[in-house]
C-alpha cells in the first residue's frame, strides 16, 4: 500500500546567535580594527566635575581633540538634549520629568563610555556632580561607567564662573543666584581627596595639560577607591 507523499519539510533553521553579555558592564561590544600604537596605551575614562561656567565642556573637548591616542568626548548636556519634543528644561522648574531625563542621559552616556573603553578608546565625560549626593552623583557615574572611572573637579572662582556663564546662551545659561548656589555646593569637593583644578587663571590648553598630569599620576599609581 502506498501512502501519499506530503510537501518536503522546511530546512532546519540555523542556531540562534548567542545572547549579548548580561549584567551592569554589558556593552554590546563591537570590535574595531586594532591600532598597535594606540593599543600600547591603556584606555581611561575621566569624569570632569564642576559648576555651570567652569569650562567643563570646552576643556573636555580640547583634551579629547589633542590627545595622541583615540579619545571620545561624551557630553551629558548634548545627550540630554537629544530629546526634542517633550524636553524637560530645568530652567522651567526642576521636577520629576527633568530629573528622569537627567538619569536617562547619564545611563546613556555610561553605556557609550563602556563601549568606547571596550574598544580601547579613552573617553571624557562632563557633569555637575554634587558632593552631597554621592549615591546618584559620583557613585551613580561609577555604576554606569565602571569603578575605574577617574573623577577630576574643575573649580574656578565664583567671579570667573559668573562671567563665563553670562556668555552662554539658550537653556544652558543659568541665573546668577543659581550659579552661586551650585558653586557653593561644589566647594564640598575640597577635602574629598579628588584632584581639583582651579582654572581661574588658566587657559584651555593649560588646563588640558593639567588633566594629562592627573591621568599620568592615576596610571602610575591608581588610588585605592
Amino acid at each position: 500500500m502506498q501512502y501519499p507523499v506530503g510537501p518536503p519539510l522546511p530546512p532546519t533553521p540555523p542556531p540562534a546567535p548567542p545572547l549579548p553579555p548580561q549584567g551592569p558592564m554589558a556593552t554590546g561590544h563591537f570590535p574595531l580594527p586594532t591600532d598597535a600604537a594606540a593599543s600600547a596605551h591603556a584606555a581611561v575614562a575621566l569624569l570632569l566635575i564642576g559648576p555651570a561656567g567652569a569650562g567643563k565642556t570646552t576643556v573636555a573637548r580640547h583634551w579629547a581633540d589633542t590627545r595622541r591616542v583615540p579619545t571620545a568626548h561624551i557630553s551629558l548636556d548634548d545627550v540630554r538634549e537629544w530629546v526634542r519634543s517633550g524636553f524637560a528644561d530645568p530652567q522651567s522648574g526642576w521636577n520629576d520629568h527633568s530629573e528622569a531625563q537627567y538619569r536617562l542621559a547619564r545611563r546613556t552616556c555610561g553605556f557609550a563610555a563602556r563601549n568606547f573603553l571596550a574598544n580601547g578608546i579613552s573617553c571624557i565625560l562632563d557633569d555637575a556632580v554634587f558632593p552631597d549626593r554621592p549615591v546618584v552623583g559620583l557613585g551613580g557615574w561609577k555604576r554606569h561607567v565602571g569603578p575605574g572611572l577617574l573623577p577630576v573637579v574643575l573649580l574656578p572662582g565664583l567671579e570667573v564662573v559668573l562671567e563665563r556663564n553670562a556668555e552662554r546662551t539658550g537653556n544652558r545659561r543659568l541665573g546668577d543666584e543659581e550659579v552661586a548656589r551650585i558653586h557653593g555646593r561644589m566647594a564640598g569637593w575640597y577635602g574629598s581627596g579628588l584632584p581639583i583644578i582651579d582654572n581661574s587663571q588658566q587657559d584651555v590648553a593649560t588646563t588640558a595639560r593639567l588633566l594629562d598630569d592627573v591621568v599620568a599620576r592615576a596610571l602610575a599609581g591608581p588610588p585605592g577607591r
